[in-house]
């Protein structure tokens, strides 16, 4: 009572076991566990250069991965309950290991095609998840009901061995977590670490004694694909970059190239896929123009002493700054520290005493400082793709009010249109400002065209007089003459830590965003 049918002595579950080094079983699903996590971290690295980081990448991610486990956990059990066998559970291994490489090697083409295409961000994520890490997925989730079915001799012991072999799974899975977040992604790159990936798994499938001559033709084959793979990704893309690392929070190139406006040459940093920063290498000047309508401070506080900055970049615009307040002081708040590492190093940043530089989210920064500024620049806002939504809320803007002094400035760069779809978030960020500050006024930077994606600065003032919209500084003046005087409609809501569904508003604007905004200006800073 209680024992199992036997099966042909060949096909028998424990006859197969047998036959597998010892523990090789626990070995596997424990791998998977590891490699399924580690994949997911990765998939999200692979594609923010392409669609970004966005709520909708991740949901892509999430559900394509565990749908695909899913499939494969009920095809792999179907299988197990015809004949389980270690020769098959190596096919499976092998396969998963394969489809792994195949991931690393076409990433780059597909994820480029694929953002050509005119098709919503939400359809391109949930094509690049399925495409890229569905049958990878797949294959990895058939190994554990095998797993299951070759431990299982009877009845008796069914759950606590299948619990056993789920526990080992999750276990692994926790551990690929830690390592892919903390270690893997900042020490090594994508395609890397998919190889990686790829040779672990072929390590446990080498494990199982039947075919080692075809997992060592598969190796050879994996060997093969990362070297074209190295050779492809030297020979590409951006060919006298500096540096091209991934860092604990996006992917940095530096490279040259000249600016399109002036024809002068430029340094550029590129972070997650967007040019995000750039300086000019023949001297001074800012390169993006939505950076210059930051120098409107001289006109709302000509008398500053302190001001922070969210968002460093290269630190275009803190140099620009030190430069034209020679007594004041700048505090800048980076979350990325490699960032500021590169800017060091490539762009010119020098150790100044009167600029602070801290590392950490900027929403954290200003619920915990006790410092008081008198003007706040807001540069976090750049992204395409994703843009850090605990930085647009009413509780946000109102720690930036509490942070200014009594006649303080906030300036804020938002990419958007002003009208239609395109200019909901645009919009809601307007009306939850006016919340807060009395005096909100919003500059187009290339134009008063409603329905033009582009850089659009807001500038909300924390006094209750109102200013004075005219320079005597012809400077000065043409910022000021951008002004948008039309009506700006309140029908959308303000954004609330509660409610804020950026992502869905920047879904609409993303689309038109690349080819609306100027290649060489206002995109960065």
């Amino acid at each position: 009572m209680g024992d199992l049918p036997k099966q042909d002595d060949r096909r028998d579950p424990a006859h197969e076991q047998g036959r597998m080094k010892a523990y090789g079983v626990e070995i596997a699903v424990f791998v998977i566990g590891f490699v399924v996590m580690v994949l997911e971290l990765v998939g999200s690295r692979m594609l923010a250069p392409y669609l970004g980081t966005s709520l909708y990448v991740w949901t892509s991610l999430i559900g394509i991965i565990l749908g695909s486990l899913s499939v494969g956990y009920w095809w792999g059990g179907r299988m197990a309950d015809q004949h389980a066998s270690a020769r098959d559970l190596q096919r499976m291994l092998l396969g998963a290991a394969f489809a792994i490489s195949m991931v690393a090697f076409f990433n780059r083409l597909f994820l480029s095609f694929l953002q050509v295409l005119s098709v919503d961000l939400r359809l391109k994520a949930v094509l690049a998840s399925a495409v890229l890490l569905g049958t990878p997925s797949m294959l990895l989730g058939m190994v554990v009901p095998y797993a299951v079915r070759l431990k299982l001799t009877t009845l008796v012991t069914s759950g606590s061995t299948a619990g056993n072999i789920y526990a080992i799974s999750t276990i692994g899975s926790v551990l690929g977590t830690f390592v892919g977040g903390f270690f893997f992604i900042a020490s090594l790159g994508t395609t890397t670490i998919l190889f990686v990936l790829a040779l672990v798994v072929l390590g446990v499938a080498l494990m199982m004694s039947p075919g080692r001559l075809v997992a060592a033709a598969i190796a050879v084959a994996i060997g093969m694909l990362a070297w074209f793979s190295r050779a492809e990704a030297m020979s590409g893309g951006l060919k006298a970059a500096y540096a091209d690392i991934n860092t604990a929070y996006n992917r940095i190139v530096v490279y040259d190239e000249l600016d399109g406006g002036t024809n002068r040459p430029i340094r550029t940093m590129q972070v997650s896929g967007e040019r995000d920063s750039a300086v000019f290498l023949d001297g001074d000047g800012l390169v993006f123009d939505y950076l210059k309508f930051f120098r409107l401070v001289k006109h709302f506080r000509p008398d500053l002493q302190q001001a922070l900055m969210i968002g460093g970049g290269a630190y275009a615009y803190p140099r620009d700054f030190l430069r034209a307040f020679p007594h004041a002081t700048l505090q800048v708040v980076e979350l990325d520290p490699k960032i500021t590492e590169l800017a060091k190093r490539y762009f010119h940043l020098m150790d100044n005493s009167r600029l602070h530089i801290d590392h950490q989210d900027g929403r954290t920064f200003l619920n915990t400082t006790a410092a008081r500024y008198d003007a706040i620049f807001v540069d976090a806002f750049r992204s395409f793709y994703s843009l850090p939504f605990q930085l647009t809320t009413q509780e946000a803007v109102r720690r930036m009010c509490d942070g200014l002094t009594e006649d303080g400035v906030v300036f804020v760069n938002i990419i958007s249109a002003m009208d239609g779809p395109q200019g909901l978030f645009l919009r809601a960020e307007y009306r939850t400002f006016t919340t807060v500050f009395p005096h909100v006024y919003l500059f187009p930077v290339f134009g008063n065209d409603g329905h033009m994606v582009q850089n659009i600065i807001l500038v909300a003032l924390k006094s209750s007089h109102a200013p004075t919209l005219t320079s005597a500084d012809p400077e000065l003046n043409g910022y000021l003459a951008h002004r948008w005087q039309e009506d700006v409609p309140t029908d959308v809501p303000i954004l609330t830590d509660d409610y804020a569904p950026v992502d869905q508003y920047l879904a609409l604007l993303w689309p038109r965003a690349p080819r609306m905004l100027p290649v060489r200006r206002g995109q960065g800073s």
